[in-house]
């Protein structure tokens, strides 16, 4: 369906609709001063239809309106939200089939309360704008909330992967894939650094296609980092992706199909490197000990070339399938080394596993897990007693509000190429019965079980130990909540 063919009969239909309600007339008594079909009028105001020059010159007429402004695209004050809509990318770029709705769907919703949606969608921008959201922003919102549809596995690129490690029939290092990409893709290759490129040492590579396929690769990436990256163009490629973004993190993204694209390669990727049929197995024997095992859980990341936030991420989606674990979340937090801030880069949450604020103004509770083995990385390496392990923890938090349990398990470690970073990798699971018919070591003695709140803000506690501001919403809320009792009492 083209967007601006659809665009010129709604914004006519909304503004025949408008006036006939402005005269206080019905769509009856519009067709029949019209000399028209009501079932015409109803398909007009829905943006289906669009009159004849001479139809149009009668509804001017009875409407007590010019041929020229009922014409127009444009709209008055009331339905300027709808045009400003309408005049952007956003219905073009909206991956609405994903969702079951279609472009006319969408509009004939648009043309039935245009007043008040026109309304709604000026509230969303407004909000997006407060919250200083990006565009990009928004696709990865859309894009969580495909991953949730989908209980975060995707058979179609489960099977695409398999196919690959078939064709490609040798073990899956950095240096047999980077063959792959040059003998069948005409792909070359590059390093830089911060003396060939200092302005993209933040980056772990881009991709010039201009440039005979040429894929610049950070030198300072991990030999994992460096293996991801790789696969990962690997998928773009197997999977025949054409719109992609060309450097490895969305920095702007032009479409949504930019932003899918790079999760289903990245997808491609995880599952090319940890195959389900591998997996599977050794999550099973995990899950099935009566004590938490972090040795058993690292010899598994161990033996695959991944970093742990591939490994986390690989986690989530066999659990969901194999296991029947949907109520969980996957959680990256980067910290910087000295610093009291944990910035939350990275999330996915399924089903109905509590949602902490998204804001970035607040401070995340620091009783998480994933709060704390942040605090003691940084902790070994100020005192340069950092072997370069990685961190591992399990946690059973329990929401001080709700009674909420979760299982969280966390990984912290360095973060190349970006100096004196380091990131988090969590993975929590809600503790309902499904859980507690997997995982076996819930009850062990040696999780650490701590209470846990949304954020500082937002936290009941008062002798919390790491608190790092007062708790002003709550406070907040708590003397709204009081006031409210005491105007109760006063008016009885």
């Amino acid at each position: 369906m083209q967007i601006e063919t659809d665009k010129v009969k709604l914004i006519f239909g909304l503004k025949v609709k408008q006036l006939r309600l402005e005269k206080q007339l019905s769509q009856l008594d519009l067709s029949q001063l019209a000399g028209v079909a009501h079932s015409y009028i109803n398909e007009i105001e829905k943006g289906k239809k669009y009159p004849k020059t001479d139809k149009i010159m009668t509804l001017a007429r009875v409407l007590d309106t010019s041929y020229d402004q009922l014409v127009s695209l444009r709209l008055d004050k009331k339905l300027a939200p709808i045009a400003n809509l309408l005049d952007s990318n956003i219905l073009n770029d909206l991956p609405l089939d994903m969702f079951g709705i279609s472009v006319s769907d969408f509009l004939e919703l648009m043309s039935g309360a245009p007043t008040k949606l026109g309304a709604f969608v000026n509230t969303i921008i407004e909000i997006s704008r407060a919250y200083g959201m990006r565009v990009e922003q928004f696709y990865f919102s859309v894009l969580r909330t495909y991953q949730e549809m989908h209980d975060n596995y995707f058979p179609e690129l489960e099977a695409a992967a398999e196919r690959c490690a078939t064709h490609i029939g040798q073990s899956l290092t950095a240096s047999n894939i980077e063959q792959v990409l040059a003998q069948q893709y005409g792909y070359h290759f590059e390093t830089f650094d911060e003396s060939t490129q200092p302005d993209l040492t933040s980056i772990r590579s881009y991709f010039r296609p201009q440039k005979n396929n040429m894929l610049s690769i950070n030198q300072r990436l991990s030999t994992e980092q460096r293996t991801f990256t790789l696969a990962r163009e690997l998928g773009y490629q197997f999977l025949g992706l054409k719109d992609r973004s060309l450097v490895s993190s969305v920095i702007e993204a032009q479409s949504f199909d930019q932003v899918l694209n790079n999760f289903k390669a990245s997808y491609f990727a995880g599952a090319l490197l940890m195959p389900q049929v591998v997996l599977v197995p050794q999550l099973t024997y995990f899950f099935g000990q009566s004590q938490w095992q972090p040795a058993t859980f690292m010899q598994m990341l161990g033996q695959f070339q991944v970093t742990p936030e591939m490994f986390m991420q690989r986690v989530s989606h066999i659990t969901t399938h194999f296991f029947g674990i949907t109520n969980q979340f996957f959680m990256r937090f980067n910290h910087s080394s000295g610093q009291n801030r944990f910035l939350k880069v990275r999330e996915m949450r399924l089903s109905d596993v509590h949602r902490p604020p998204s804001t970035i103004s607040e401070h995340y509770c620091r009783r998480w897990v994933s709060m704390e083995i942040l605090r003691e990385l940084d902790t070994v390496q100020q005192k340069n007693t950092w072997n370069g392990s990685a961190i591992l923890r399990a946690q059973i938090a329990e929401f001080i509000e709700t009674k909420d349990q979760y299982l969280v398990i966390a990984l912290a470690r360095n973060s190349p190429p970006v100096a004196n970073l380091n990131s988090s990798i969590s993975l929590g699971f809600k503790i309902d019965d499904q859980l507690k018919k997997v995982v076996h070591f819930l009850n062990d003695q040696s999780i650490n079980q701590q209470q846990v709140s949304e954020t500082c803000e937002r936290c009941a506690l008062t002798d919390c130990a790491v608190r790092a501001v007062p708790a002003s919403i709550y406070n907040r809320y708590e003397s709204l909540d009081k006031l409210k009792k005491a105007v109760s009492l006063a008016l009885e």
